[in-house]
């Protein structure tokens, strides 16, 4: 037997960066939502943004408020979004309170109100706001459920895509009707740890598609709300097939270290304690790409933008010029409560603006610490679900991690690195003849035959320099405190 043909749901965007992505597409047409959760979460923030997105004189919109606060006053406060257009308000966005009519006529009147301005507009968007009035004027369960059944027989009926905003608890998930009969719920919510607050949303629930599970980070800017979906832009990425190329470090005796410079998508970690000169390497290397025609990205963590600017001009690295030509751009990542997953947005939203083939991360230690306390628990997981995020893009991306220098033992860093990195160059100090010098060796490479020697290097005005020749009549280097090979004792 034939199968009849599946019955094509439309999605209509949100108009919310990242939401899309978490919702599998958008909103169902058609569908029956709630937006839900405690105060201050931005649920009615949502809403607006997704009425503005969608509203049109084509596809009007009413916007229905009971008993919550007045649409002069939601207004006034709304329009300070970017995502306002005042061209809409009373054409194809229409305000409508129906407080009155809940006092004075009861249910019944609120749903005849809504049937009859449905009836007249024939609108494509419904959000009624707060329907948590309503819900509190019913005396039975029973009289709830009739009324929420009903109201969205009514909605679906006239192929209207509605939404009920509504501030509730986790208790009432499981035991009100309401959630029972709706299509979606958002859940929106705020989490409190130490003195960070962070929000936080939740697809409950969602018919006939797949929605992004777990908790996804929010944040409520001048431009309204941005979602950051924990897949961190996977699901929608293309992965790139890998490339042979090798791109230059800009010091030319690391290039033939690295069997020819550090392969194209790689993901490289520069380890070494305070001073030894990780971002200075770090900087040749974005130095070296914009020599060559690309473009570059730096998320500095520990510096400002024009202070880590001007400290790579002190080696001789003019990033100035190419910062004012948008050749590269310099992100300073460190807002209070920050979660990884908008830090990954802000990196790959600069990648697709410029088409960077490099980036410089400075430092993990330092994004760890600009992180809410909520997510540092986390850390190692969202660490390699943003590298994978970058290099799967074709992006090349150097690390740097401070290590806390041990002259008994050889530490990478304070994170388990295998899965964080390609390739791993470690930089250490080392006590030679009463002197702290510095000495570099390649610990890791993958689809590579890279150098096993220790090379000393210094940081000059040019930068990181390896000096020539090769460093050798010492054992245990990497301890930090070596032996000249054949020394017998203190009076040789």
């Amino acid at each position: 037997m034939n199968q009849p043909e599946k019955v094509i749901i439309r999605k209509l965007p949100t108009g919310i960066p990242g939401l899309d992505e978490i919702l599998g597409g958008g909103i169902p047409e058609f569908s029956f939502n709630i937006i839900a959760g405690a105060p201050g979460g931005g649920k009615t923030t949502l809403a607006h943004q997704f009425l503005f997105a969608n509203a049109t004189l084509e596809c009007p919109a009413l916007y229905f408020t009971i008993l919550g606060e007045p649409a002069i006053k939601m207004l006034r406060y709304q329009q300070q979004y970017s995502f306002f257009d005042q061209e809409k308000l009373g054409n194809c966005i229409r305000f409508i309170n129906l407080g009155d009519v809940l006092l004075e006529e009861g249910l019944e009147g609120v749903l005849k109100a809504v049937v009859k301005e449905v009836e007249a507009t024939n609108p494509s968007i419904v959000v009624v706001d707060s329907f948590r009035t309503v819900a509190r004027a019913l005396s039975h369960e029973s009289e709830l459920q009739s009324f929420v059944q009903r109201l969205a027989l009514h909605l679906t009926s006239w192929e209207a895509t509605s939404f009920l905003v509504g501030e509730y608890t986790d208790f009432e998930v499981r035991n009100n009707p309401v959630f029972t009969v709706a299509d979606a719920i958002l859940w929106l919510s705020q989490v409190t740890d130490r003195n960070s607050v962070v929000r936080k949303l939740q697809v409950l629930k969602l018919r006939g598609q797949e929605s992004v599970p777990g908790l996804h980070t929010v944040r409520i800017s001048s431009a309204g709300v941005q979602a950051f979906p924990r897949t961190l832009g996977l699901t929608a990425r293309k992965e790139k097939k890998p490339s042979k190329q090798r791109l230059s470090t800009g010091i030319p005796e690391l290039d033939k270290m690295l069997d020819g410079g550090i392969p194209e998508g790689a993901s490289v970690v520069i380890a070494g304690s305070s001073g030894t000169g990780k971002s200075a390497l770090a900087t040749q290397f974005i130095t070296a790409g914009l020599t060559n025609g690309e473009c570059g990205i730096i998320a500095a963590f520990e510096e400002r933008p024009d202070e880590y600017v001007s400290r790579a001009g002190s080696f001789g690295m003019k990033l100035e010029a190419e910062r004012e030509k948008g050749n590269l751009i310099v992100l300073y990542l460190r807002p209070l409560d920050l979660s990884v997953n908008e830090a990954v947005q802000e990196i790959l939203d600069a990648v697709r603006k410029t088409g960077a083939k490099r980036v410089v991360i400075d430092s993990l230690a330092g994004f760890e610490l600009a992180l809410a306390p909520t997510f540092r628990a986390d850390f190692r997981e969202s660490l390699y679900r943003m590298i994978a995020a970058l290099t799967g893009s074709g992006v090349t991306v150097l690390s740097t991690v401070e290590v806390e220098e041990s002259f008994s033992s050889f530490p990478f860093s304070s994170f388990s690195i295998s899965f964080l990195t390609d390739d791993l160059i470690r930089l250490r100090y080392v006590e030679i003849d009463g002197e702290l010098r510095k000495v570099l060796v390649v610990v890791k490479m993958r689809g590579g035959n890279h150098s096993k020697a220790i090379r000393e290097y210094q940081i000059t005005s040019d930068g990181l320099v390896i000096i020539v020749p090769t460093l050798k009549g010492f054992r245990g280097l990497i301890t930090g405190i070596p032996e000249r090979i054949g020394r017998v004792g203190p009076s040789e």
